[in-house]
């Protein structure tokens, strides 16, 4: 069943929001803002329970681990920062890009966190170390990671360069896909088999991971100069992306048919917000 109406809103107060993710229970969000806020909500309330600021400039991504313990971010200020969610104190702040850091991930259990950047790396930090350098630095890329995901085996990322690669933790090897335009968001489906690929030519790609072979492409929505993310619902049955003309698109999954449309509502002097954010 696809969402029809408007449940809640949240003004959120932190400037341009970069990012929006729900903890690992769905229960709480995280919001990312340009005035180098993190915020905690209970979007189910429309309570704001915590304000972080860990940052000294624009936060881009952030991300709770599996026990919604902890916060790990990134943003303008070339860090990934580690957050007790209780406290807001700083657990770790690590330093080691040479430029802003566009997204963060956890893996499963939150024993690392993977960040990417605009410096052309994917760096792997250690949550349990009290080193601060990096595990190890994935510099495949030639030019900006802008998205990354983890499953227990895998490591998916896409970049400006036009590809996404996979890095199978088992077998120590790299697969890379080019799909002719900057990639702006990365996901697996739930059954693991298919990567779900936006690129920035107003197309998101259906993509066999073993085989690279397309099997869907889904359009109509735009999105050619920002980065915007994609995701498939709990049954893989849709896709779900934002666009820069302001509305949430879902595709069924198979017809690569638009289904329905969600409309953002638009500011005071009527500019269109960009929809770069999202959660499943």
């Amino acid at each position: 069943m696809l969402p029809e109406k408007l449940i809640y809103e949240i003004s959120c107060k932190q400037g341009a929001l970069r990012a929006v993710r729900f903890n690992s229970d769905g229960n709480y969000c995280l919001t990312c803002g340009s005035d180098k806020s993190i915020k905690l909500w209970n979007p189910h309330r429309n309570l704001l329970l915590k304000n972080y600021q860990v940052h000294a400039y624009e936060v881009l991504d952030a991300q709770a681990s599996c026990d919604n313990s902890q916060i790990c971010s990134c943003g303008m200020d070339k860090y990934v920062c580690a957050t007790d969610v209780g406290t807001g104190k700083i657990l770790r702040k690590y330093r080691g890009h040479a430029g802003t850091v566009n997204c963060v991930k956890y893996n499963e259990n939150s024993s690392v966190i993977l960040s990417g950047s605009t410096d052309n790396s994917v760096r792997i930090w250690d949550c349990k170390s009290r080193k601060l350098e990096p595990l190890q630095i994935l510099d495949e890329a030639k030019d900006s990671v802008t998205s990354i995901q983890v499953s227990d085996h895998e490591i998916l990322t896409g970049s400006a360069d036009g590809y996404f690669r996979r890095y199978d933790l088992r077998t120590g090897r790299m697969h890379a896909d080019f799909l002719g335009k900057a990639v702006s968001s990365v996901s697996f489906t739930k059954d693991g088999q298919c990567v779900l690929a936006s690129t920035l030519d107003d197309s998101i790609k259906l993509m066999d991971k073993e085989t690279g072979e397309m099997l869907n492409e889904f359009t109509g929505h735009k999105n050619h100069d920002y980065k915007i993310d994609s995701a498939l619902n709990c049954e893989d049955t849709h896709v779900i992306s934002g666009s820069e003309d302001g509305l949430v698109y879902y595709w069924d999954l198979v017809e690569a048919k638009i289904v329905h449309k969600l409309n953002h509502a638009r500011t005071h002097d009527h500019t269109i917000q960009k929809i770069q954010s999202l959660m499943w």
